[in-house]
């Protein structure tokens, strides 16, 4: 998800920013625990976003603490974790490790084949657990190269792609809720992949680099046409969000659906993405 699903802040209540950062929390004890100290840095609140809507459906036992750590030394601060912070973690492992071969096989980043290494082991053992989810992300991302060594501008077929991915991290189990939460999670991977290109639009053309928004661009399709879509996009994922039985932290997660995903739009029409402060260690 990338830096993308997240809450917009201002709009929270103290009381709903601070549960909101315990299962942010949570997802960073899993990870530390799980996969070792260095493992805190791909964090992102994304996953805070897919614990909330997985805990208030299927209600785990929920542990609640709070203790200092490495990053925040000073202050106490919450944490919740459960099944799901759990399962958060090992997913924020697969989906760096493969964020991170992207970026080298695109940019050769050299930190980036650096983290590639480090997060080797671990990722082998976050497939282990999750092998269906770990299939479709591994075909997802080489379908998504396919069609980049293609120079295939085709933003359906790439976000449909993306779409794919996400709804196999949504479906926790197969169940009768399935259904629902893969399109829910579909529609929201296809409404991310289309923003981050969108947001990445300007800088992509200026430097020659793949965007599979470019030919819609060149074509004369404006910022608004393109808003047009992602509305429709995170409209589809809302109505399968809204028929879920979600009661816990509804407000958070509607804050987030509605209002928090749009923070990161105004930055399409304008310099090159800041995906900052919402991902890493930023408790």
């Amino acid at each position: 998800m990338f830096g993308y699903v997240i809450a917009n802040r201002e709009a929270l209540t103290a009381e709903q920013r601070e549960r909101y950062k315990a299962y942010y929390c949570g997802v960073c004890r899993a990870l530390t625990k799980n996969y070792g100290p260095l493992s805190g840095g791909i964090l992102s609140y994304d996953m805070a976003f897919l614990v909330l809507v997985l805990t208030s459906l299927y209600e785990p036992e929920t542990r609640e603490g709070s203790e200092r750590c490495k990053p925040h030394p000073l202050q106490e601060h919450k944490y919740l974790e459960n099944i799901f912070t759990a399962y958060a973690a090992d997913l924020s492992i697969l989906l760096a490790y493969h964020k991170a071969a992207d970026d080298w096989r695109d940019e050769k980043k050299l930190s980036a084949k650096a983290l590639m290494s480090a997060l080797r082991k671990p990722y082998e053992s976050a497939s282990a657990k999750l092998p269906r989810q770990t299939a479709a992300i591994e075909k997802c991302m080489d379908g998504l190269s396919k069609l980049e060594d293609m120079n295939v501008c085709d933003p359906d077929a790439a976000a449909k792609c993306f779409g794919e991915l996400m709804r196999e991290l949504f479906v926790w189990r197969e169940d009768n809720w399935a259904p629902t939460l893969g399109a829910m999670g579909d529609a929201l991977g296809q409404f991310v992949y289309v923003l981050d290109a969108f947001v990445d639009l300007k800088s992509d053309l200026k430097h020659g680099r793949y965007n599979p928004l470019s030919d819609m661009r060149r074509r004369g399709s404006t910022d608004e046409d393109l808003k047009a879509v992602l509305t429709m996009l995170i409209g589809e994922c809302a109505v399968n969000f809204e028929r879920l039985p979600l009661i816990d932290d509804i407000d958070i997660m509607r804050n987030i659906i509605y209002s928090g995903v749009w923070t990161k739009f105004p930055l399409g029409a304008g310099k090159t993405k800041d995906k900052g402060g919402e991902s890493g260690n930023d408790k």
